[in-house]
């Protein structure tokens, strides 16, 4: 609804304070009729109310700058000049008793023209969310962008590859091309709206326009509705869409896909897919930056004496690792070249040793064991 009172004096600022003195003036004010501090109390409750929407607006820059324009000309009943004045008289498609008929005293947004600026309509719905979305419109419009999110296996990230993924998405019935009509059906004019495609509602001596709910926001209603829509002019549909992941993928990273969303309307573009892919966990790898970290297991005779390893990465070579005698478990060896590759660079494979030690022994080997531990003068 249209304000009634200035949003500078509900704050108790000046119309040139600053954004500071604004936050500072809100805090001080709220803190003071807060309900929790007037419990019981209808007229804090109100103040409060009073308080917080006047800083909805001008505690955001874009809505005060647009409440300023609007200020300034006049169209809140306070401050400024006036705009150009209101076209009287009635206007088809509006229900008994909304602004703008033969009440002198209201008039509508849609009527001004603020300069540069669109229409006051235009500003009145950014700022207190009374759009004006007027009748359905018949140009082409772009198909329905879809948002999703995709899990992809740690390798496929990494290395890149592709990836399906169902999409439901919302469609141009293609039974009826949108009218929500029966084929051969008759497209008389809205008896509600009068074929303008909204309704006029009065707020407070202003028109708010909202889409007709009878023929939704189309100006006409079939007398027969399509059999696949049931009227509505648009389906929910499935479409498999085959997802190029890129080599270095990472949870969070976003990609658009142009032109892989619903069906344009009225032979407007198709929309665009959206997809942030969640990396699952992989038991063999893991990844820091662009570098590759994968285990390689030991046995403690290895990892004692030293040995050589065969290493497979992750697009499939076999890489020999020299391992050195007394690696401890966890030491870390580095394969230049060998990690995620993505901008023209790449990381490294790091491969970290893993000591497996076996949970059973056969005689022999205890027996070899015990004389090992007698050796260095370890005792059981």
């Amino acid at each position: 609804m249209a304000p009634t009172k200035d949003f500078y004096q509900v704050l108790g600022v000046s119309a040139s304070a600053s954004a500071d003195e604004i936050r500072k003036a809100y805090r001080k004010l709220a803190k003071k009729y807060h309900p929790d501090a007037n419990q019981g109390d209808a007229k804090a409750a109100e103040r409060f109310k009073e308080i917080s929407e006047a800083n909805n607006v001008l505690g955001d820059p874009e809505k005060k700058k647009q409440y300023d324009e609007m200020r300034r000309l006049g169209a809140f009943g306070f401050g400024g000049g006036s705009p150009r004045g209101p076209r009287p008289g009635p206007t088809s498609g509006q229900r008994p008793g909304a602004a703008g008929s033969a009440d002198a005293g209201s008039f509508r947004f849609e009527d001004f023209d603020v300069g540069g600026l669109g229409g006051l309509g235009d500003l009145f719905g950014s700022i207190f969310g009374n759009g004006r979305p007027g009748a359905r419109s018949r140009e082409p419009e772009q198909g329905q962008s879809v948002e999703t999110n995709l899990e992809v296996p740690f390798t496929v990230a990494a290395s890149g590859g592709k990836v399906q993924v169902d999409l439901e998405v919302t469609e141009e019935c293609v039974t009826c091309n949108g009218s929500g009509a029966a084929p051969g059906a008759r497209m008389p004019q809205c008896p509600e709206c009068g074929g303008r495609g909204t309704i006029s509602f009065g707020q407070g001596g202003f028109a708010v326009n909202r889409p007709c709910p009878m023929c939704l926001g189309r100006g006409v209603v079939p007398s027969q509705k399509c059999a696949t829509c049931g009227g509505a002019g648009n389906v929910r549909t499935k479409k498999k869409v085959l997802i190029g992941v890129p080599a270095g993928a990472d949870t969070g990273t976003r990609i658009r896909l142009k032109g892989q969303g619903g069906r344009g309307v009225n032979g407007g573009p198709p929309g665009d897919v959206f997809i942030t892919f969640q990396v699952k966990a992989d038991e063999n790898w893991s990844r820091e930056g662009l570098d590759l970290v994968t285990p390689v297991k030991l046995n403690i005779a290895q990892a004692t004496l030293g040995s050589k390893v065969s290493v497979t990465t992750m697009d499939g070579k076999k890489v020999t690792l020299t391992i050195p005698p007394g690696t401890p478990s966890g030491k870390r060896f580095r394969v230049r070249g060998q990690g995620i590759a993505k901008a023209e660079k790449r990381g490294d494979l790091i491969i970290v040793a893993a000591i497996d030690v076996p949970q059973k022994l056969t005689p022999e080997q205890e027996k070899l064991m015990q004389s090992f531990a007698d050796a260095s003068g370890m005792t059981r």
